[in-house]
């Protein structure tokens, strides 16, 4: 199966368990990979048989930044759910970090896979 992906999108998300958190706005990164069946889109040159990134990236940028959240892993399956939905993605992976998270790492986050990217 073909794939679509979009890294490092990035999102300012209001996040976090503790009260402080939940008063600012923290960076989520998202890296992305889609099933999608690239063929008719490649022998027709024509856009409309594409998964247009663009239009993914601003659906999960205007999702996360609608409400609140407490945990990444909320974020990581209601995107995972939207995308499926919206777009009837054969398979889906999602890597989601919040940086700066744990002192001691670079990133932490959670890793979901769906469909036939299992």
């Amino acid at each position: 199966m073909d794939r679509v992906f979009i890294e490092e999108l990035t999102v300012f998300a209001q996040i976090g368990v503790y009260d402080w958190e939940q008063q600012i706005k923290q960076k989520l990164v998202f890296d992305l990979e889609m099933a999608w069946d690239c063929k008719q889109a490649a022998e027709t040159d024509d856009v409309e048989y594409c998964l247009n990134y663009a239009e993914v990236s601003q659906v999960i940028i205007d999702y996360v930044e609608s409400k609140p959240f407490l945990l990444i892993e909320r974020v990581a399956y209601e995107v995972a759910e939207l995308l499926e939905s919206r777009y009837q993605l054969q398979g889906l992976k999602i890597k989601l970090s919040k940086l700066k998270a744990v002192a001691q790492a670079r990133n932490v986050g959670v890793l979901i896979v769906r469909g036939c990217l299992k």
